[in-house]
């Protein structure tokens, strides 16, 4: 069996169950047992988590990979702006060899010293960004970098507990908790049930569904719907804009995204009327050390904005990067978000 195909069956198995999942579930006992025993160890006061002088927000999931996490990121941190709050954004800078150190970055960070999602949201939102796999030693640097922070958004890190939050937002998509198991025989970081203990469910349909605004019951976990609506697209190598209706039509359109999720972004460019000559997935957090278009015929090639800020080096006239921004079907979230910020901070 390929890699390939057993990746598929692996991922049809993490959605639906099967053989392989059932072979593997000895080794999920063994990742609740290790997630149980680190929670423990926090409440028992083993072990200690960091707490800010600011509030902190926690964005993260429970299914692995890319559900939709930084275009939530964007939007708080745009949301909470417009509300009078100071923000800045930490994260684990995810394939890149910080040290000993965090790195703090404001405006075009490379996203070869800060990662391409930390690179991604300082550009879109302008807002100090500061990286370390250890959220506390980010956290105290940012803090330390921009004292006029008066709170801290962290992308993923809903298992970092070291880092202690005042909010927990979770981000998922279609996919839901998959089969329920923990990893390996299931998607799980931590027990679905994990989910009854946070302070938002989003959940990422991709495109807008139709239905009327709701707000909310007021029941925790807040329940909300994201989608994902296009915006024109920008030349990669250079300054042009087109509105994306223009790709629709022509022949010879191709798309690539290096995200959790490939197929989400296929499906909207399609939804738009584009039909794609290729569709491209390439892995989360692809390097783009070489070039994987050249043998492409494509007259233009569609990639997301992750993408785009690794692809400028590449110097190819054909890429066009079409950003998304997230919609929200509770028109009330963020109002309520920054009164909860203003609450006393949890133990």
């Amino acid at each position: 069996m390929t890699a390939k195909r057993a990746s598929t069956l692996l991922a049809r198995q993490w959605q639906h169950g099967g053989w392989l999942s059932d072979l593997l579930l000895p080794l999920s006992r063994l990742t609740a047992w290790e997630v149980a025993r680190k929670r423990q160890r926090y409440l028992d006061g083993v072990r200690r988590a960091y707490r800010a002088p600011v509030p902190v927000v926690v964005i993260g999931n429970v299914y692995v990979g890319g559900t939709g996490k930084t275009p939530m990121v964007i939007a708080t941190v745009e949301a909470l702006r417009s509300r009078g709050y100071t923000p800045g954004v930490v994260s684990r800078g995810y394939g890149v060899k910080v040290g000993p150190h965090a790195r703090v970055g404001l405006g075009q960070l490379e996203a070869d010293r800060f990662g391409d999602e930390p690179a991604l949201i300082a550009r879109a939102t302008g807002v100090p960004v500061a990286v370390h796999p250890k959220r506390a030693l980010a956290a105290q640097a940012l803090l330390q970098a921009h004292p006029k922070v008066d709170v801290i958004i962290s992308d993923d890190g809903l298992q970092h507990l070291a880092l202690a939050r005042d909010i927990e937002i979770v981000v998922q998509d279609e996919r839901g908790v998959g089969n329920g198991r923990l990893l390996p025989a299931g998607p799980l970081r931590e027990p679905a049930e994990r989910l009854r203990e946070v302070d938002v469910v989003v959940t990422n349909i991709g495109t807008p569904d139709g239905q009327p605004p709701a707000a909310s019951t007021g029941n925790r976990p807040r329940q909300v719907r994201m989608w994902l609506e296009p915006g024109d697209a920008r030349q990669v190598s250079g300054r042009g804009t087109r509105p994306l209706a223009a790709f629709a039509g022509q022949p010879r359109i191709a798309a690539a995204a290096g995200i959790g999720n490939p197929e989400r972004f296929f499906t909207t460019l399609r939804g738009a009327g584009i039909r794609l000559e290729t569709a491209l997935a390439l892995p989360d957090h692809h390097g783009y050390a070489e070039s994987p278009f050249q043998t492409l015929t494509a007259e233009a090639i569609l990639v997301t904005s992750k993408d785009a800020i690794k692809c400028a080096a590449l110097d190819d006239a054909r890429l066009w990067e079409v950003p998304v921004r997230a919609g929200f079907s509770d028109p009330q979230l963020f109002d309520w978000l920054a009164q909860a910020l203003r609450q006393p901070a949890r133990a």
